[in-house]
């Protein structure tokens, strides 16, 4: 970024030094993300309107942070400069700082092919674990085999081959420990862990895995994140799609573009859903070109078929108000979706709910909620617990409807 940038930085940065203010703590006095500030503040990334707005309130600066972004901003507006904000890297996200580099320690032992296989397969099982699990269960062990996984790579010996088998095991277990943070309401937490991911995988080089942490990522932001969490989270989500590449494969283009899907979704607006529903369109037919790849996909990609592509677009377009095809979709999916995945099946059937009630369906949406409900209530899950409180929030426009009083009064707390 230019030196204006580099300037902006600065002078926040004294300003917040000079009031005993971490940028951790201003972020949450801001109610901020952490890393975003942090990469605005490095010059790594342009700072928005309503962060030079919320830092001038701050720290009382009368005005001048507002000025200096605004500067900042214009000056940004260079054919070059807006070449390059166009089209973000995941890089750009990342953090100052290694957290994965190699410590010399005294006995080192040398670390082989073996450790290797062994830490590959305990990553798969957590991942199958997830599918049945929620993370309020599963975030301890998820944390212990991460904690692990990293003092393997940085204390002990290894060839550059295995050096780098162990970073994509770290990054993949990145991935599935950040998900289940996320899922357990732990998403600062949660973001460390994707960071961390993000990291490994793009120093094993795999950029595939790297698109699935970075989209991951997005994905949280834009499901908890402030607007401009949101606005952010797309456009990581479009970074980890690029950064990707087009030979990337096909069902790993289809998850992230899935994910591009819905950060336009949350984004809201005319322009934004019509971007939707473009990328799922490109989703389905990443998937299609997946059936004629000669080479396996990775491990992770396990779960990403037709069915899933159905859900993320029954999803789309149920926040888009589109209930006539919302409903369909979805009690397709839930026709034959297995049981035994209790989290999904309550995340999906509160899509339902709401498409239902978007449909002026009341009744009908009223007993799919009571049945999220009962499902959620023994999930130790975050997430169905918010959906839970989105349904029942939705539903207080049909107070006045005897079925959904009724569950309206008996969920009351």
């Amino acid at each position: 970024m230019s030196s204006a940038g580099g300037e902006f930085g600065r002078t926040v940065r004294a300003a917040l030094k000079a009031q005993g203010l971490s940028i951790r703590a201003a972020s949450r006095a801001m109610v901020y993300d952490h890393a975003f500030l942090s990469r605005v503040l490095a010059g790594k990334q342009l700072p928005s309107p309503e962060l030079a707005l919320s830092l001038d309130r701050l720290l009382n600066a009368g005005g001048n942070i507002v000025e200096l972004a605004a500067r900042l901003i214009d000056g940004a507006q260079s054919p070059s400069d807006q070449d390059q904000a166009a089209q973000p890297t995941l890089a750009d996200f990342l953090p100052e700082g290694d957290p994965l580099s190699l410590l010399t320690v005294r006995s080192p032992r040398r670390v082989g092919v073996g450790e290797v296989t062994d830490l590959q397969k305990r990553v798969h099982g957590m991942r199958l674990a997830d599918d049945v699990l929620a993370g309020g269960d599963l975030i301890a062990p998820a944390l212990r085999e991460l904690r692990e996984a990293v003092r393997l790579y940085r204390e002990n010996t290894h060839t550059q081959d295995v050096g780098r088998a162990l970073l994509v095991q770290i990054g993949e277990l990145a991935q599935i420990a950040g998900w289940i943070a996320s899922d357990a309401g732990r998403h600062e937490e949660a973001e460390r862990i994707y960071l961390l991911g993000l990291s490994a995988a793009r120093q094993a080089g795999d950029m595939t895995l790297a698109g699935n942490l970075g989209g991951s990522l997005a994905y949280q932001m834009t499901n908890v994140g402030t607007p401009d969490q949101i606005r952010e989270g797309l456009t990581l989500a479009q970074a980890a799609l690029h950064d990707a590449g087009p030979d990337s494969p096909g069902k790993a283009r289809a998850l992230y573009w899935d994910r591009v899907a819905w950060a336009h979704t949350q984004a809201g607006g005319h322009e934004n859903a019509r971007a939707a529903i473009r990328a799922l369109g490109e989703a389905s037919e990443a998937l299609a070109q997946s059936d004629d790849e000669t080479e396996e996909p990775p491990a992770y990609l396990y779960w990403v078929d037709a069915g899933e592509l159905q859900v993320m677009e029954s999803r789309v377009y149920t926040e888009l108000r589109r209930p006539l095809r919302a409903v369909p979709l979805l009690r397709d999916v839930l026709a034959g979706y297995d049981a035994t995945h209790t989290r999904e099946m309550a995340l999906y059937l509160s899509w339902l709910a709401i498409a239902l009630a978007d449909a002026n369906e009341p009744e009908e949406s009223a007993v799919v909620a009571e049945r999220v409900i009962r499902i959620a209530s023994a999930v130790a899950s975050e997430r169905t617990a918010e959906r839970v409180r989105v349904v029942l929030a939705r539903l207080q426009e049909y107070e006045d409807v005897r079925e959904v009083a009724t569950l309206l009064a008996e969920h009351a707390a």
